[in-house]
């Protein structure tokens, strides 16, 4: 579901941790807490893992649950979903050390720039801390 004139910004992180340590971490809603601490809960996006064409929720601290659809999966490697109006993509890849976890944000137009300048630095905190504690598991 893409969006005229989507912007796009991806956030990468290395880790010494394999990708099939770092897979759980990212696509199994009950560990989102262990490396996103504002994510409160999430339901109906599937279990263990998330799945394609699942509708649910995320819970954010302080927050109603904000409506949540997974777009797309490629088991392993990544997946897509769309939080309010905002799509986030999570996707993992082996590297010579290890793996590189890359998040790539999108939004229309305006709102790419505001979530860019405000979100974006918190998303690049997060997949620098899920790459750590990728690695201590």
């Amino acid at each position: 579901m893409g969006y005229i004139g989507l912007m796009a910004h991806s956030y990468s992180a290395d880790s010494d941790a394999s990708v099939e340590e770092v897979w759980p971490l990212i696509s199994q809603p009950e560990r989102w807490s262990d490396w996103a601490p504002h994510v409160r809960g999430a339901w109906g996006l599937g279990t263990p893992e998330v799945e394609a064409g699942r509708r649910g929720a995320v819970r954010l601290i302080g927050i109603v649950p904000v409506p949540a659809v997974v777009s797309a999966k490629t088991p392993g490697r990544s997946w897509t979903w769309r939080v309010g109006p905002m799509t986030l993509d999570h996707a993992v890849e082996p590297t010579a050390r290890g793996s590189r976890i890359t998040m790539t944000m999108s939004a229309p137009g305006p709102l790419e720039t505001v979530l860019a300048a405000t979100y974006g630095p918190i998303v690049q905190f997060l997949v620098r801390r899920l790459a750590r504690i990728a690695e201590r598991d």
